[in-house]
Formats: C-alpha cells, sequence, structure tokens
C-alpha cells in the first residue's frame, strides 16, 4: 500500500442540468424562482397595493367633490328644491275697494268668498294607496261646485304641480258644505281599523278670496262695469279704475306636512293691501229715475236702445247715465252681448236739430244777428246739389232767429249760419271752430274705456251737402254725453266744464282724496249764453215750440227737440230716426241739464218732442226735486217766434 493519497473523483450530477433548466423556464416561463437554498418566495405586492391605493383615491376624491358640490357650491339650490316640496306659497288677495253713489250708497262691493284649491299630489296612489282618488273626490266635489265631474278629476290629476284652482270666489256655505264633508272623512278613515276607508278630499283647500257684488242690480250697470272670473275690471270703472280698485294682493309661505301646516316650522307673511274706494258723482236715485224713465219709453217705442243724461251745469258732475237695454254685472251669463257697455258714451250718432243751438251761438257770437233779426223761410232752398226742406210742409215762414229755434227750422238755420262769413267757405270755418269749442270732435274727458269722439271732418272737407247740412245737425256725430255738456255749456254762462264721473277716493285709512278740478274753457260770451238760455225757452212755452211735453209747472224750462236721420250701424244706409231732447232748468237760473236720445222707435211717433220731451219732463222734475231746486219765480223772456212782413 502506498502512501500517496488517491485524487477524489468527480461525479457530475444533474444539478447544473437541472439549475440550467430553472434558468431557462425561470427566464422564459414565469416559473417559481427558486433560490439557492432551494425555498420557494413570493413576487414583491407594493405594485398591487399602489394600484388599489390609487383606485381608492379616485373613489373617495370624487365623493370629496360630490359633497362639496352638494353642501357648498350647489346648497342653496338644493335647500329651495327642498323647501318646494315642504313649504307652501299662497297669493293672499287684497280685498277690492268699494264703489259709491256721491252720498255714500254702495252701487259696487266685494263680500267674503273662497277659490277652492287642490293639491294634485295628495291625490296619487303613492299617497292614497288606491288609484281612483281623483275620481272619487270628483264625485264628491262636482254636485257642490256645479262643474262637470271628469273636469274636475282631470285637474286633480295634474302632474308636476302641487297647485290647482277648482273653482273660484265660492260662497262661504260651499266651502262649509266641503270643509264638513272632509271633516266626516278624516275621521271615518281614522277609526276603519280595516285601513280601507280613505279621505279623498284630504287635498282640498280654500284661499280666503272675495266676490264682487252689485246691490242694485242692473243700475248704473253701464257706468259700473264688471269685475271678470280674472277678479279684474273687464269693463266700465271697474276696468278704468282698476289699478286704485284691486289694491296689492300679499304672500304667506308656511310648512306643510299632509296638507296641514306645520305650526312649529315658522311662516313669514306679506299682508295684502285693500284696494281704494270710489266715489262717484252719480246720485243713486236720480240714476234710478232716468234709468226707469228711458227703460219704459225704449220698450213703449220697439227702439233699439235710449240714453238719458243729467248732468250738474255748474260743477259738470253727471247725476245719471242710464242706458236701455242694461244688464246686470253680477249675472253675465243671462247679459245680451250687445247691451254690454256704456252707450251713452259708446254709440256714435247725428245729433239732429238738438245741434242747432251751436249754430246760432255762433251767429249770436259772431253778432251775424240777434234773437230779433227777421229770417224769411220759404218752403224750399236750393243749395249745392240739394233741395232742402223743413220737417213738415209750410208756406214762406217770417219768423224772427227765435223763431227759427223754436219751430226747428234747417232752412232758416242755413241761411242763419250763412252769414258767418262773406263765402260759404268762410262760414263753414267759423261753424267749425264752434263746434270744437264745444267738445264736438273730441274726448269728453272721461276716459271711459270705449268712448267715442265722434266725427266731425275739417272745415276744408265737408262736402257739398256737409256745409249746409251740419249746421241742423246732419254730417256730423256725436255720442250722448258730448250733447248734453253742449247745453250745460250754455246753462253755465258760456263757459263748458269737462264733465266727471268720480268725485274721489278714499283709502284703506279712510283718507279721502277728491278728484282733481275739471277743465274750464269759455265757448261763448255770457251775454250770448243767456240769449240763447231765453230763445230755448221758446221752444218750450211758446205754442208753437216743438218741446211743449217738456213743460214743468212752476219751472221756467229751456229746451230743443230733434229728430235726425239714423245711420244703422248693420248697414251704413239710413234707416229710422234718433229722436231727442236736451233742456235746462231753471231756464234764468239753471242747476240741471238732460239729455234724451232713442233710436230707431217703430212704434208710435219718432219725432223728439214727443217720446223724449217726456222723459226730460219725468226726469227734470224728480232731479229738482232730489237736488231741492226751488223755482225763481221770474217770468219768462217771451221773445217774439214771427214778425209781420
Amino acid at each position: 500500500m502506498s502512501d500517496r493519497k488517491t485524487p477524489r473523483r468527480r461525479v457530475p450530477g444533474p444539478a447544473k442540468a437541472a439549475r440550467a433548466g430553472g434558468r431557462q423556464r425561470a427566464g422564459g416561463g414565469g416559473a417559481v424562482r427558486r433560490p439557492a437554498d432551494g425555498r420557494i418566495r413570493l413576487g414583491s405586492p407594493r405594485p398591487r397595493l399602489r394600484l388599489v391605493g390609487f383606485a381608492l383615491t379616485l373613489v373617495l376624491l370624487v365623493f370629496a367633490v360630490r359633497l362639496l358640490q352638494v353642501q357648498a357650491v350647489d346648497a342653496s339650490a338644493y335647500a329651495a328644491k327642498a323647501d318646494e316640496n315642504r313649504y307652501v306659497v299662497h297669493t293672499l288677495a287684497a280685498e277690492r275697494g268699494g264703489i259709491t253713489d256721491r252720498n255714500g250708497v254702495a252701487l259696487a262691493t266685494s263680500v267674503d268668498a273662497d277659490d277652492i284649491t287642490a293639491d294634485p299630489t295628495m291625490f296619487t296612489r303613492d299617497q292614497l294607496e288606491i288609484g281612483d282618488g281623483p275620481e272619487q273626490a270628483a264625485a264628491l266635489l262636482a254636485p257642490i261646485l256645479g262643474q262637470d265631474q271628469a273636469a274636475i278629476a282631470r285637474k286633480l290629476r295634474t302632474p308636476n304641480t302641487r297647485y290647482v284652482l277648482l273653482a273660484r270666489r265660492q260662497t262661504p256655505q260651499v266651502w262649509k258644505q266641503i270643509k264638513d264633508l272632509k271633516t266626516a272623512l278624516a275621521k271615518k278613515a281614522q277609526a276603519d281599523r280595516t285601513k280601507t276607508t280613505v279621505n279623498v278630499l284630504a287635498g282640498v283647500f280654500s284661499d280666503p278670496s272675495s266676490k264682487r257684488v252689485y246691490p242694485n242690480g242692473d243700475l248704473a250697470a253701464g257706468i259700473l262695469g264688471w269685475v271678470n272670473a280674472e277678479g279684474k275690471g273687464g269693463g266700465g270703472l271697474e276696468q278704468q279704475l282698476n289699478e286704485q280698485l284691486a289694491g296689492k294682493p300679499g304672500k304667506t309661505r308656511y310648512a306643510q306636512s299632509g296638507g296641514r301646516e306645520v305650526p312649529t316650522a315658522g311662516s313669514t307673511e306679506t299682508p295684502a293691501v285693500p284696494g281704494s274706494d270710489v266715489e262717484l258723482t252719480i246720485d243713486r236715485d236720480i240714476q234710478w229715475a232716468a234709468q226707469n224713465a228711458i227703460t219704459e219709453q225704449v220698450e213703449k217705442s220697439g227702439a233699439d236702445r235710449g240714453y238719458v243724461i243729467v248732468q250738474d251745469t255748474r260743477t259738470g258732475e253727471i247725476l245719471a247715465m242710464a242706458n236701455s237695454p242694461g244688464f246686470d254685472p253680477g249675472d253675465l251669463s243671462h247679459a245680451d252681448p250687445a247691451a254690454l257697455g256704456n252707450a251713452a258714451v259708446q254709440d256714435a250718432f247725428e245729433p239732429g236739430s238738438t245741434a242747432k243751438v251751436m249754430s246760432v251761438a255762433a251767429v249770436l257770437e259772431e253778432k251775424a244777428a240777434t234773437p230779433l233779426t227777421h229770417v224769411v223761410v220759404p218752403n224750399r232752398l236750393h243749395r249745392g246739389d240739394r233741395l232742402f226742406q223743413d220737417d213738415i210742409d209750410h208756406e214762406t215762414w217770417y219768423l224772427t232767429l227765435n223763431g227759427v229755434l223754436a219751430k226747428s227750422s234747417n232752412i232758416g238755420t242755413i241761411l242763419a249760419t250763412g252769414q258767418l262769413g262773406k263765402t260759404q267757405p268762410e262760414a263753414n270755418k267759423v261753424l267749425h271752430s264752434y263746434l270744437r269749442k264745444f267738445g264736438i270732435g273730441e274726448p269728453t274727458g272721461l276716459g271711459f274705456p270705449g268712448e267715442t269722439r265722434g266725427i266731425l271732418a275739417p272745415a276744408d272737407k265737408w262736402s257739398t251737402s256737409q256745409q249746409y247740412t251740419i249746421p241742423f245737425g246732419q254730417g256730423v256725430s256725436i255720442n250722448a254725453l258730448q250733447a248734453a255738456s253742449v247745453y250745460s255749456t250754455i246753462a253755465n254762462g258760456g263757459v263748458r266744464v269737462q264733465p266727471t264721473l268720480v268725485r274721489g277716493t278714499k283709502d284703506a285709512d279712510g283718507r279721502f282724496t277728491p278728484a282733481p278740478e275739471p277743465a274750464k274753457t269759455r265757448v261763448v260770451s255770457e251775454r250770448t249764453a243767456r240769449e240763447l238760455a231765453q230763445m230755448l225757452e221758446s221752444v218750450v212755452d211758446d205754442e208753437q215750440g216743438t218741446g211743449v211735453k217738456a213743460r214743468i209747472p212752476g219751472y221756467r224750462v229751456a229746451g230743443k227737440t230733434g229728430t235726425a236721420n239714423r245711420v244703422d250701424p248693420d248697414t251704413g244706409r239710413y234707416r229710422g230716426y234718433t229722436s231727442s231732447f236736451a233742456g235746462f232748468a231753471p231756464a234764468d237760473n239753471p242747476r240741471v241739464t238732460v239729455y234724451c236720445a232713442i233710436q230707431n222707435a217703430t212704434k208710435g211717433s219718432y219725432f223728439g218732442g214727443q217720446i223724449c220731451g217726456p222723459i226730460y219732463q219725468q226726469v227734470m222734475a224728480f232731479a229738482l226735486k232730489t237736488l231741492q231746486v226751488p223755482p225763481t219765480g221770474a217770468k219768462p223772456a217771451n221773445l217774439p217766434v214771427e214778425f209781420k212782413p
């Protein structure tokens, strides 16, 4: 045995191959890395945690942004939406001001009423747990409100609203019926243990309101007008003075739950401001007398319509303005549409002979003649392209200018006004200026809705015939108030006072504010006015005058008749007549003017002196008695009507 050590023999094993293969797999296929010590280790979690953290941060950021938007940026908007559902806002109707006559007698007033309303959200299946809640409620409400059941049900199903109006201005008795029924259903539902009974009227409410009432029915309806379904003036003074009468509505806001106010949640209220009361110049009793007289005569004459104006000659205040036919402003459902309005200021018509007083006034003022000037009046007069005549055939009349007016001669008036200028165009221009001064073709100043200013063409536009017909009241159009104002101007010494209907207003605090002073314009001299008054007495007092039916025992009366061809508003052609009478009393110390006109009388006489003279007499006598105007006791002038050739 040798002492030399034998070297250790290396035996190749599979380890290298295995490690090599392992490296190849790890590098190429993602096999678990096996460390040298043979233990298995997991991959690093950091990338995954970063990803999850990023995602969570993003989600939280979105929530934070949204929260910031809700609580900071849009907080007020969301609060407002919440309030819309929680809070209810109702308008508080202002009490409409009343209308009285000059003595404080009520002509139009307002009484308590209720608007019946509903909240459609309280009739849904979610609220009532039944599908036909609106129909059941409508079946109960329809007979009480007098409305169609299906229409009420449709309102109760209105989407996206918490307020619908079921009926306006119902009497307190109507709301009491609904409230009693509503209470009975609530008690029954509360006592029903099976919960099958539902209070289908829980969503029905009332809003305090007011209803317009006209205590005197159709009295002065043309002046007053009416209030429409929205509570606004629909005609007459109700419309013209709507702003003063209506006041200012208020508002109340309160929290509610289940249709009931939550008393602890707080509420706000802006009170309504009542409208002002309006005091008119009208005297109710004189208005009644005028309206009664014209209504009877229109019916008796088979006429289309008629009007009466009563005016205080000194102040211009209108004491009565009556129309026939009329209407009841509290019940328009039965009114004739043709009768609505105030025909006394809305109708334009040719006045006829009552307009002769303006022609004679111009002649006197221009000193072209005197009341005693002689005028030879033939049976026919050829002027321009026409042959003119008077209402009756007659031999040649030998009249004074006073007689021309007393006998209402068309021919005499043409001859007299021809003296106003050296030529006919000059005379036309002078006459036109006086007609304007008297207010013809101009607004009366009332500002009444639908008022007509009439028709008066410029003098240089008068046709060949108008040059001669306008002096006796044809070819020119006026309204009844303009006609009355002409006679009041003469009665007032030649000074025209703008007509007025309103004396003043009284606010909610009781403060009275008088109406502005009316405009005054001198038209003719006091001398001319006095002479005209004496001449107008002859129309009534002289047996040859055309106005003898207007006499009032004990009083000196001045007046003038009129019978004019009438333009039919439907055809635009002459058909029928406008019959009229105008005058004032006492003639020597005037206090009251009365004007009456009747359109298209078809029964009996159509002459103004015959059918309007008696109305003048009746209304004037009543007005003088009501105002306690005594007779003057003076003797009339008795100016001559004729002269001996």
